[in-house]
């Protein structure tokens, strides 16, 4: 089963994604995770998306679809793919659905997890302090939700035609977040 997940940073995709992994055996692929990988690795490349993320701009789509590409390709992760905050425009929507159609992969369900700004804000903070994320500053959360808004709200009208779309309250709790995923799952 392949899902993705949408939401603006701090909707709770992670947290989501963890519990779909678990549940189903699957493959978390968390653009953020992969690019902070990235980072470390202090390749060229990780400079470049190093950048990007401090500036709170959006990774180049050429450098987050070779990334995922990877993954996608690999036989053992078929049908268990758990997308976290890919895609996040309507170039990485269509380079999708091409590479799970080379792959003969489909996407089984999409997750929306609308929230507002104000309570986004109140979660990062409270994740900075626990998590000490680097990527956490309020004002780079700031830019990327804005950002975030304006470049996915595309993605969200080309999925949200799709039987497969499913909105979320993304303010809830987290278990009855998950609750709602799994009704829809029927698991």
């Amino acid at each position: 089963m392949n899902i993705i997940l949408f939401g603006p940073p701090g909707a709770g995709k992670g947290t989501q994604a963890k519990y779909l992994v678990d549940k189903l055996n699957g493959f978390q692929i968390s653009t953020g995770d992969i690019l902070r990988k990235e980072i470390q690795k202090n390749s060229e490349i990780g400079k470049l998306i190093f950048n990007d993320m401090k500036n709170g701009k959006f990774v180049n789509d050429e450098i987050v679809n070779k990334l995922i590409k990877e993954i996608i390709f690999n036989p053992s992760l078929k049908d268990k793919l758990i997308f976290d905050g890919y895609p996040r425009s309507i170039s990485q929507a269509k380079n999708l659905d091409l590479l799970l159609d080379k792959s003969n992969q489909q996407i089984d369900f999409i997750f929306f997890l609308n929230v507002d700004k104000e309570t986004i804000l109140k979660r990062i903070k409270k994740r900075k302090i626990i998590e000490k994320r680097s990527d956490d500053e309020l004002d780079t959360i700031i830019k990327r939700y804005d950002t975030y808004m304006e470049t996915t709200k595309p993605v969200l009208n080309f999925y949200s035609k799709n039987p497969k779309y499913n909105e979320i309250d993304g303010t809830l709790k987290i278990e009855e977040i998950t609750a709602k995923i799994d009704a829809f799952l029927n698991v």
